[in-house]
């Protein structure tokens, strides 16, 4: 069973302006409302294909019943602790003048301590039968960074593979208990190691320096770069697709997808970078983030390379 935890449960609005301008009314020329979080996004990825996954994660209010809804849509059965707040909601604006991208997060959730006992009864329980786990993305207020480390050692002690995905300084803490892979992209590489990952070199140097320390393997993204792969016994670069990019939202998460795929089915972990990228590739075609055609991701599926590096 694939098993996603996600303790900052998300909905994304999704919204296309001409160009940004200040101080005036904008009209938006799309808007959707779509998945959002790291691993609960895998899930719905996963979903798509009629791949079944088990969701965990904290939930509350109204938009968090809006997240089980879309969970639901694709067969995905959950087990959410009901938090007190609500789910959030973030804002994606996709300038479709410059091209550009902006997230806006929030935070509108409130997390006690019963309610972190209670999503941790629930993912021991759900350990016993994993095939592998991903977890990943945010925290809510008040909940320390040590809060992953904990998730990564339970899932070492179950013998239970485990896909992180965060940024810093969630994914520097989570990194000391040395997860199985991760998966950062450009920006929170580069955060991680506080120097520039502007290069296919400077990418390959932080993932063999992580590999290394932690034996943790690092599938980076790097945007019109492609992506770069360090294994423990090959590493790979992993060209782009050329695209016509709509929204980049979500791509991240179909690796995420793609890896736990392969682990789940017994797939080499080559074939599970292959099928996330083509999902990856899929995904920057439409503009609700982590929404994707499967037939496109079977069409770029025979158009991933993944060439040894260096």
């Amino acid at each position: 069973m694939i098993v996603t935890l996600t303790p900052n449960t998300t909905i994304d609005l999704i919204v296309f302006i001409p160009k940004f301008v200040p101080d005036t009314t904008i009209r938006a020329t799309q808007t959707y409302h779509s998945m959002g979080g790291k691993p609960t996004d895998a899930s719905w990825i996963l979903g798509r294909m009629g791949v079944s996954s088990h969701a965990l994660g904290l939930a509350a209010g109204a938009i968090g019943g809006k997240v089980k809804r879309l969970l639901e849509d694709f067969d995905v059965t959950h087990d959410f602790v009901e938090a007190d707040g609500e789910t959030r909601i973030n804002t994606v604006v996709v300038d479709e003048n410059s091209g550009e991208q902006t997230t806006i997060t929030t935070t509108s959730m409130t997390v006690k301590e019963n309610h972190l006992e209670a999503l941790r009864d629930k993912y021991i329980a759900a350990l016993d039968q994993a095939t592998v786990v991903i977890t990943g993305g945010s925290l809510p207020n008040g909940i320390s960074p040590d809060f992953y480390v904990d998730i990564i050692n339970l899932a070492h002690e179950h013998d239970v593979p485990i896909i992180f995905d965060a940024s810093h300084p969630n994914l520097s803490v989570g990194l000391e208990a040395k997860p199985t892979y991760i998966k950062p992209n450009q920006h929170e590489l580069s955060s991680l190691v506080s120097y520039p990952i502007d290069t296919i070199e400077s990418a390959y140097e932080a993932g063999r320096d992580i590999l290394t320390q932690y034996g943790t393997q690092s599938i980076i993204t790097l945007g019109k770069d492609g992506a770069l792969a360090i294994l423990k016994d090959q590493t790979y670069r992993i060209p782009p697709i050329n695209l016509d990019v709509k929204s980049a939202a979500g791509a991240g998460d179909a690796v995420l997808a793609g890896l736990a795929h392969a682990i789940h089915h017994g797939h080499t972990i080559e074939n599970g970078i292959r099928l996330g990228i083509a999902t990856a590739s899929a995904v920057c075609l439409h503009p609700a983030t982590a929404a994707y055609d499967i037939k496109h991701m079977q069409q770029f599926l025979p158009q991933v390379e993944l060439l040894p590096y260096p």
